[in-house]
């Protein structure tokens, strides 16, 4: 059995309930509207984000889940949906997850007004069923998303950040989302209790560690062969680059940035790089920071009695940091 079935299991029965009332939270008498967000759904991916609010909730309830645990995971879904298709627009991207993207075939117009419209079905969904606390969670979320992509680029231009920087981009960029599914999770069977601001923490380490690990596929594993350098090609500043531009000499410094700036599209430059951070510790320095994000995250479950829910936390824990991709 793949591992992500495994960590499904304690929740199949909730995660197929939970993708019709999904299908029904995007519903509208637009049938254009429908058309399209019937392509959404049909195009899912793992669904990690669900899987977070109702093994978290299931957790902490002796394995109960509420209406409010539903609509938490829909909220959600609706509101992150609605960024990516946003995305997709401010990238110009026409592929997502092996599809072609909204804008790809709908052209940037809709694209942009179905994000509109996921983002207040979202809103909305919260509103009308008095879950205000569900959507402060999730408004924080956006709005940290925002400013984490806003902090990247702004500092993208200097290239010279600190780890403490790089830290509060990929916080607010990355683990603020799984950070919001995990209180959601708490928030929707204990509201107001401490639960919430502990599964946020818990959600946020994970996040941490899960961006960690992507930032290593840039130089490439042996699982999955080829280093690929394509943050590089980004001017994206990951954490094995900073440990090592803040590790170096001042004259070995001003190459890298002059390569990671000027010659990012040179494959032989890219590739010198790359053997020049992983020859300086960059990649065993991220790997054990991500280490040690995943056991701070470990640490904060075990308080909880054992359950299958809570196996299936650490085995998610545990995934995001074995994937390999």
């Amino acid at each position: 059995m793949k591992i992500t079935e495994q960590i499904k299991q304690p929740i199949a029965y909730e995660m197929e309930l939970f993708e019709q009332k999904f299908r029904l939270s995007m519903a509208s008498k637009v049938a254009l509207l429908n058309r399209i967000t019937h392509y959404i759904v049909n195009r899912k991916g793992k669904q990690m984000r669900p899987m977070f609010v109702f093994l978290v909730a299931k957790m902490l309830n002796n394995g109960e889940v509420s209406e409010r645990t539903y609509r938490g995971a829909s909220v959600i879904e609706l509101i992150h949906t609605a960024t990516l298709v946003h995305d997709d627009v401010v990238d110009d991207s026409n592929r997502r997850r092996g599809f072609f993207s909204i804008n790809a075939l709908w052209k940037n117009k809709i694209a942009v007004l179905i994000g509109d419209y996921l983002l207040s079905k979202g809103l909305l969904l919260s509103i009308d069923n008095n879950d205000f606390d569900l959507l402060k969670i999730i408004s924080v979320a956006v709005r940290e998303m925002s400013e984490g992509e806003l902090l990247q680029i702004e500092k993208a231009r200097q290239l010279d950040i600190t780890e403490d920087i790089y830290y509060d981009i990929i916080r607010q960029k990355t683990a603020t989302l799984i950070a919001a599914c995990c209180s959601l999770g708490a928030a929707s069977v204990k509201p107001n209790s401490s639960e919430v601001e502990t599964m946020r923490k818990f959600g946020e380490l994970i996040g941490m560690a899960f961006q960690i690990k992507d930032d290593l596929f840039d130089y490439g594993e042996e699982k999955i062969g080829k280093p690929t350098g394509i943050d590089i090609k980004e001017q994206k500043m990951t954490l094995p680059l900073i440990y090592v531009l803040n590790n170096c000499t001042k004259k070995e410094k001003s190459w890298l940035i002059n390569s990671v700036k000027n010659h990012n599209k040179d494959k032989i430059r890219v590739k010198e790089v790359i053997t020049f951070v992983k020859s300086n510790g960059g990649l065993d320095y991220a790997i054990s920071k991500m280490k040690d994000f995943q056991q701070e995250a470990l640490n904060l479950l075990h308080n909880y009695p054992e359950s299958p829910y809570k196996a299936s936390l650490q085995l998610m824990v545990n995934y995001v940091i074995d994937r390999k991709k």
